[in-house]
């Protein structure tokens, strides 16, 4: 019997704050599982509570970092700066085929500018997210991650069109699914099991009760919208208000003096940073869930509750068209009655909790694993560009003719790329290899101009 080698892959996951955590459980585990995988976890330290965070890994039943830089708070360019030597240090120390990291934080950011810089294959988890408000740290860190990143692992196909107006390569992006999908499903039935939160809060007896978690940037460094934030709060008095306080937005509250405010509110109930299963514990039984937070608004439209997003845009806007999110702002009318009224929508809840899921059907983390391993890094890795004797490539838009599937028009011109589709309406169409572009259609092409001409031939 011959025995088949099989190579082994290095992988590095690169994580830092609680959400990273979540997110990225399902793909450790799915790497985990997988035997021809080297696994790595370098922790930044960015997370705000050192306790907290071992015991979310604890939670998750994920091992323990090989490494935490222990970076801790600081400004935006003290906290990168760091991150980005330590990194440095790091994947020279680990020599990782592929780096991974999730979401838009300055954990993120410096992981893909490393890895690039480090000619190391970075892989973005949750690609392609925009809010296109880039008055948003977060925005701006997203967006860079993505144009570091050789594979772009997509939540949604909306997300994916993001990239490819971005002009990232269709090759790049893979369409995988949320994994915070997959970490609610392994995890909810766990929470309902275990977590005695509502015992301990006195909410385990049919009690009406909204979760709140204010913690971003844009509304916490900025007086007057925590103000109003809190006005809103204090006024849904009809609700006991379970507000988990984050230690960021707890100092701001007492420099403004809105720690007396929530004294005098008794219907709101404060409380330290929760452990994931405490928080799933109260999302899943709670009548209206009010943030700020974008990871939050997934979990809460897959565990089917109504939302109310405390901001002026979201980067899940899939949350939004499924009518399980509304935005409002930091308007206290706006908070007040959108809560109310969509709280009381019995309907609506349980459309959501019947209902396919835009973000994905809970196998994201193992699709990401699979593409990580099942194809040879020179294949998407960093490298130099091929020989340009028009001196560039540039691109092109192209009508379509005759009718062709993109797999085969690669095949016959490979140093050709088909970078975005649009049908007879001018609705973007992802490019992927099995699709059958139709008559009317148009094709947007990069590659030199010496070679798009037959490409023309092709399509005509």
């Amino acid at each position: 019997m011959r025995l088949q080698w099989i190579r082994m892959s290095h992988v590095m996951c690169i994580l830092g704050t609680r959400p990273e955590i979540i997110k990225m459980a399902p793909v450790i585990k799915a790497l985990q599982s997988k035997r021809n995988v080297k696994l790595t976890i370098v922790h930044s330290g960015q997370h705000y509570d050192a306790e907290l965070s071992q015991f979310f890994f604890k939670e998750l039943d994920l091992p323990r970092p090989d490494l935490n830089l222990r970076i801790g708070s600081g400004s935006h360019a003290q906290q990168t700066a760091q991150m980005l030597m330590g990194y440095e240090q790091a994947l020279h120390r680990f020599q990782p085929d592929i780096a991974l990291a999730e979401g838009d934080t300055n954990t993120v950011l410096a992981a893909g500018l490393s890895s690039v810089k480090l000619r190391v294959t970075f892989g973005h988890v949750e690609a392609g997210l925009r809010c296109f408000d880039r008055t948003m740290p977060e925005e701006i860190n997203r967006t860079i991650a993505d144009d570091c990143a050789q594979l772009c692992f997509a939540p949604t196909d909306r997300s994916a069109k993001n990239l490819l107006r971005e002009g990232i390569a269709p090759k790049r992006i893979f369409v995988t699914g949320n994994t915070i999908v997959d970490a609610c499903r392994k995890n909810l039935p766990i929470a309902r099991s275990v977590s005695g939160i509502l015992e301990r809060l006195g909410l385990d007896r049919g009690v009406r009760f909204a979760l709140a978690t204010v913690h971003r940037d844009e509304n916490v460094a900025n007086p007057n919208r925590l103000r109003r934030i809190l006005r809103g709060l204090a006024k849904l008095s009809d609700f006991k208000v379970v507000f988990p306080v984050h230690p960021r937005t707890k100092k701001e509250l007492r420099v403004l003096g809105l720690d007396r405010l929530i004294r005098k509110a008794r219907h709101i109930l404060t409380t330290k940073p929760l452990g994931y299963w405490d928080f799933l514990r109260l999302l899943d039984n709670c009548q209206i869930v009010l943030t700020d937070s974008g990871g939050v608004q997934e979990e809460a439209l897959t565990v089917g509750v109504p939302c109310v997003t405390l901001r002026y845009s979201t980067e899940r806007p899939e949350t939004v068209e499924a009518g399980g999110n509304v935005l409002v702002g930091t308007e206290v009318p706006l908070i007040v009655g959108e809560a109310r009224r969509l709280s009381e929508d019995r309907r609506l809840r349980d459309k959501l909790r019947d209902f396919q899921n835009p973000l994905g059907d809970g196998r994201a983390g193992q699709r990401i694993a699979d593409i990580c391993v099942q194809r040879p890094v020179s294949e998407y890795g960093v490298r130099s560009t091929s020989y340009m004797r028009d001196g560039s490539a540039y691109f092109r838009l192209m009508r379509v003719r005759r009718e062709r599937r993109v797999g085969w028009l690669q095949e016959k011109e490979p140093t050709l790329t088909i970078t975005k589709a649009y049908d007879s309406r001018g609705n973007p169409v992802f490019p992927e290899e099995g699709l059958q572009l139709r008559k009317g259609w148009h094709v947007e092409t990069f590659g030199q101009p010496s070679e798009l001409g037959r490409l023309v031939s092709l399509l005509s």
